[in-house]
């Protein structure tokens, strides 16, 4: 049975989660996290979109 649509309503939260298949690493090292970062904060500034943690 397919799970139930997320709910996307203006002023909704979000739980994201970026984790490499069996908990491996996603990243090959700083320049390309770093690359990641900058990426998302394009997107997030682009969308207006806010991003209140990250670890």
């Amino acid at each position: 049975m397919p799970r139930k649509a997320r709910i996307d309503a203006p002023g909704a939260l979000h739980h994201i989660i970026c984790r490499g298949i069996e908990r491996k690493r996603i990243f090959r090292d700083n320049k390309d996290r770093n690359n990641f970062v900058e990426r998302l904060g394009n997107i997030l500034l682009h969308t207006g979109t806010h991003c209140y943690a990250w670890s």
